[in-house]
């Protein structure tokens, strides 16, 4: 657990890739990319059948760089760790610290492929990831960086902790729409687990979670609230509003006092009417003005 609660705690909850998922995830790739490399060299040799052999080695060499060796680099860097075969298993390269990778990430890892994964017919590979205890290659230690699974079974036993009462409806005016779902992710993977966290350490987290999450929204954290509830509130408030969208706005209300996120909301019953008993007066006279505020003949009590 320590090793994967690093950086801005992106990795909370994600599994490091075991070699089988990974070794189905490297042949997918492989397939597409020699199938590409097969039919491009076809055309070339077609095409230079007019040139000179040091020409048509040129480009022989050129197009091995390019297609084997480049494909895969530009792949993983434009889609920040999913290849086509990554995509399929359900896996995804990330940083040490759980950020995404860059394109120098790509290039070591692409140019110790060649080498532990081509020249070696994958045998390095995987004799590496067979010595990690995380399921690394030559080319992870070189780069930094880890290959993780993405598809986790959901954890229902965990709940999202409530926030505290004076919190709730507080934010009710926040804008969530530029808060990424990462971010989410990471923050409900946080409140369902900071009791397994030194109080440093989650401390330190929840600050820095408190403060991602205000710079999307684009208001600050306000004063004397600590970070952690913080986040219950706006996760909470999150609920509501999605509550609000698919139910309306009884089941948001229900939703906005509900203890932990995903539980059963408390029933909220309307208040019973006093029975009239013949010969004892009531205690509000009949003829008396209405108060405004009571409930509407329907039984439904408004939020307070």
């Amino acid at each position: 657990m320590n090793e994967l609660v690093t950086g801005d705690a992106v990795v909370l909850g994600l599994r490091p890739a075991k070699l089988p998922s990974r070794a189905l995830a490297v042949v997918i790739d492989l397939v597409v990319v020699w199938a590409a490399y097969i039919v491009v060299s076809i055309v070339l040799t077609i095409a230079t059948d007019s040139l000179d052999t040091a020409a048509v080695a040129a480009l022989a060499v050129a197009s091995f760089l390019l297609i084997p060796v480049g494909v895969p680099i530009a792949v993983e860097t434009l889609s920040h760790g999913r290849s086509l075969g990554k995509l399929a298993c359900g896996l995804r390269v990330v940083r040490d610290d759980g950020g995404p990778i860059r394109f120098r990430h790509a290039l070591v890892r692409g140019a110790m492929g060649v080498v532990e994964l081509l020249m070696s017919f994958g045998v390095i590979a995987c004799v590496a990831s067979l010595v990690s205890a995380r399921g690394r290659r030559v080319g992870d230690l070189f780069a930094g960086t880890l290959v993780v699974r993405e598809r986790v079974p959901t954890d229902r036993g965990r709940p999202v902790p409530p926030p505290p009462p004076w919190l709730v409806g507080r934010f009710s005016e926040l804008d969530l729409s530029s808060v990424p779902d990462d971010l989410w992710l990471a923050v409900r993977q946080y409140l369902t687990r900071m009791g397994q966290l030194d109080a440093g350490v989650g401390w330190s987290m929840s600050q820095r979670l408190a403060d991602d999450l205000a710079a999307r929204t684009g208001v600050p954290l306000p004063p004397g609230v600590p970070p952690a509830a913080y986040l219950a509130a706006v996760v909470n408030e999150r609920q509501a509003r999605d509550s609000r969208r698919a139910f309306g706005s009884a089941a948001a209300a229900a939703a906005a006092t509900v203890g932990p996120v995903g539980g059963p909301a408390p029933v909220a019953r309307p208040p019973q009417p006093r029975p009239h008993v013949v010969g004892q007066p009531d205690a509000v006279p009949r003829d008396a003005p209405q108060d405004v505020t009571a409930p509407p003949a329907s039984g439904f009590a408004p939020p307070a």
